[in-house]
């Protein structure tokens, strides 16, 4: 029998099996007949569909904001990883490791641990997110000093500080990766009159997107449609204007991040000032986020060796010391 831990988040999902690493990392969406509700495809073929259906092929984010939106579909989805992962006979009843955002109310985490139930686990586990990415980046947590982690999902942001094993004091927003994404659709249409698709936007953000001085003249051709005319259109726009439509976003994680430092206990505090804060998820590639939190903070920032898979393999440490793991 070998255990699985699972990174369910709102963009991906990513499954690590014990002793073999990550399996899979593929995006959370699932493709939907509307007529039948009937599920067609589900990860990246059902991802290649999103803003390309036809009228009743409907691509759809089962989770919202790092908790189920869509049961049923989280649900299906799931099973269908794990069947992905499973291969032929190497799971009789897997013990599964799942992680959610920190501050998720007991019937949500209740419905995480219902939904991995029902694809045949015999035991699961359920940990918050920023104790597991802070494992994965190769913390020590289980010592008696003070470490502090920011995770930048797709659906949130968790800030957590955390000694002897646990989280000392935390906060969980709803900004994050597809806010990034949405703030640049909505800049895009109000100063340019252009459409563009989630898939564009995260492209913008990928190539140009910053929060902080960066380079300037960094251009990227962006394609859409145009409010008006309702014709296809081309415009060129910047890292200047990125950065526009960012930064109110990134403000609102470093308050949520001097909060949770204000709420710290002294001698914890003490301990950040010397090790730093670990930026951790994909938020942590944004260009100029470490400049612009250090400078905020007054607190050296760091990204994690490979923020992307921290929590899968997270998962994977604490799967092999499951006296990390709070039972």
């Amino acid at each position: 029998m070998k255990d699985i831990g699972i990174d369910l988040g709102t963009a991906n999902v990513l499954i690590y099996i014990k002793g073999e690493g990550i399996v899979l990392n593929e995006p959370t969406v699932v493709a939907i007949d509307a007529n039948t509700m009937q599920i067609l495809a589900v990860g990246n073929e059902a991802n290649n569909m999103l803003g390309r259906t036809p009228g009743k092929v409907k691509a759809i984010k089962p989770l919202k904001d790092g908790v189920i939106a869509d049961f049923e579909y989280t649900e299906t989805m799931l099973n269908h990883f794990i069947s992905m992962v499973k291969g032929t006979s190497i799971f009789s009843k897997p013990r599964v490791l799942i992680c959610c955002p920190a501050n998720i109310t007991s019937v949500e985490k209740n419905a995480i641990r219902e939904a991995a139930e029902r694809t045949g686990a015999k035991k699961v586990f359920i940990e918050e997110e920023p104790k597991v990415a802070a494992v994965g980046a190769g913390l020590d947590i289980s010592k008696p000093s003070g470490s502090m982690v920011i995770d930048i999902g797709g659906g949130t942001t968790d800030i957590a500080i955390l000694s002897l094993g646990g989280i000392v004091t935390s906060n969980s927003i709803k900004i994050a990766g597809n806010n990034f994404d949405s703030a640049i659709i909505e800049y895009v249409r109000n100063k340019y009159k252009l459409l563009i698709g989630e898939r564009t936007a995260e492209e913008v953000k990928t190539n140009i997107g910053t929060v902080y001085k960066g380079d300037k003249n960094k251009k990227i051709t962006i394609k859409g449609r145009n409010i008006t005319s309702g014709l296809p259109h081309t415009e060129e726009i910047n890292a200047k204007e990125i950065e526009e439509a960012l930064l109110p976003l990134a403000i609102e994680i470093i308050k949520a991040t001097k909060q949770v430092l204000e709420n710290t206990p002294p001698e914890l505090s003490a301990d950040i000032m010397d090790k730093g804060i670990v930026l951790t998820g994909g938020g942590a590639l944004l260009n100029g986020f470490t400049e612009l939190l250090e400078e905020e903070l007054k607190v050296p920032v760091y990204i994690a060796e490979s923020p992307l898979t921290c929590v899968a393999e997270g998962c994977g440490i604490m799967l092999s010391n499951l006296n990390l793991i709070d039972q």
